[in-house]
């Protein structure tokens, strides 16, 4: 089902919306709190989460009086930050505690911006709590998907991501049976335009200088590798209940309209705004309400024109293997994403070159034994087989 497919009613919410920001620290936990700062009236921070920046974290929790907090890395429990924490604050350590924090009776909505798979046990525990979910989290939806979405209930999940906003936004007042197409917009990343050969070469520092966006250095690789790209289409399948194919990649250079919606009649709906994801995280917050903006907006006499251009997956391979691990469904995108953390993490480190992801995500999806999907059990069991079968693939390439 789609998240439009029932009827969303009007905000039911508080007064002063209570949150929970998960990956706190992080690029998108970062802007979400400057949000917090900005509308402090009306939001309220009462549970953060971080995977090892402990003092970051521990400063967060003293600057907006948080008393919940959670490390997902379980080595950091003697770390000398923690004994400032003020009194009476809970601190819980690894993956379940962060979950824990979504499932609080003083949280009212969960932003769950964790990095990668670790982002599927918070979604899954925020909409079985009736939370309502703002999820910056891909991997949640291109794991388990088809867990998740039966779980959502009228106004629950909000995608924070800016091209799921995009489209999130072009839907409203259209009835999901007259959307035909999904134009999913993509600036191209740092090396648009470069040829196979012109690739070989390139480092990782290169690959991290995003021309429009500043994201975390996972998501970054990644949106040059283009299985960023790939990874939306995924989502976007899962959230608007649109066929794979019908999902079409455009490339965008100045990140400016964010995607599009087209519906059967040829008309074409187009999202615009800022390259600035406090944007879709405020919108996530105030929805259905409209906020005062959180940044500066486009100035369009200066924009002067807007450029377009297909999506290269013969060059950029990571985009054709994400839309093919859709259509075969089933556990194969679980096995997807793990092979391309792993790989992402091994080219960051400099034991894989950059055609090199594609190479390996490729191998280890053609060695994948799929899966009729059924628990978030035997997802975790996946990914673990499909981490270890990734390192095994990079061994071999090495």
């Amino acid at each position: 089902m789609s998240i439009f497919e029932a009827t969303w009613p009007e905000a039911n919410r508080p007064e002063v919306l209570r949150v929970a920001i998960l990956g706190a620290t992080g690029s998108i936990g970062t802007q979400a709190l400057d949000v917090c700062r900005k509308h402090s009236n009306r939001l309220q921070v009462v549970a953060l989460s971080a995977h090892s920046s402990v003092e970051k974290l521990c400063a967060l929790a003293h600057e907006f009086k948080v008393k919940h907090l959670a490390l997902s890395n379980e080595d950091y429990r003697s770390a000398a930050a923690i004994a400032q924490l003020d009194a009476g604050v809970q601190l819980g350590f690894g993956n379940q505690a962060v979950a824990e924090l979504a499932a609080l009776e003083e949280v009212d909505l969960v932003l769950v911006s964790v990095v990668g798979a670790a982002g599927i046990l918070p979604s899954y525990t925020a909409l079985i709590n009736n939370k309502i979910l703002a999820l910056a989290n891909k991997e949640a939806l291109v794991c388990a998907g088809d867990l998740l979405m039966p779980l959502v209930k009228p106004g629950k999940l909000i995608p924070v991501d800016s091209e799921h906003s995009a489209i999130f936004q072009c839907m409203m007042g259209t009835h999901p049976q007259y959307v035909s197409r999904i134009w999913l917009t993509c600036s191209g990343g740092p090396f648009y335009g470069k040829t196979v050969d012109e690739l070989y070469e390139v480092t990782s520092a290169q690959a991290l200088k995003h021309p429009n966006w500043h994201m975390g250095p996972k998501i970054t690789i990644d949106s040059a590798t283009l299985m960023n790209k790939g990874l939306e289409v995924l989502e976007a399948h899962h959230l608007f209940n649109v066929t794979i194919d019908d999902i079409q990649v455009l490339i965008q250079r100045q990140s400016r309209i964010h995607s599009m919606i087209e519906t059967t009649d040829g008309s074409v709906m187009a999202q615009l705004g800022p390259s600035d994801m406090r944007g879709p995280i405020q919108l996530a917050f105030s929805y259905p309400e409209r906020w005062e903006a959180p940044t500066d907006p486009v100035n369009f006499f200066e924009l002067g024109s807007l450029d377009f251009a297909p999506a290269d997956d013969k060059t950029f391979k990571c985009l054709a293997l994400a839309r093919e691990a859709g259509r075969i469904g089933k556990t194969m995108p679980c096995a997807l994403n793990a092979a391309n953390e792993v790989a992402n993490l091994a080219f960051r480190q400099g034991s894989l070159s950059f055609l090199q992801i594609a190479h390996v995500v490729e191998k280890v999806m053609e060695l994948t034994t799929v899966q009729e999907l059924q628990s978030l059990t035997q997802l975790v069991e996946v990914d673990k087989r499909a981490r270890a079968l990734t390192k095994q693939c990079i061994d071999e390439v090495i």
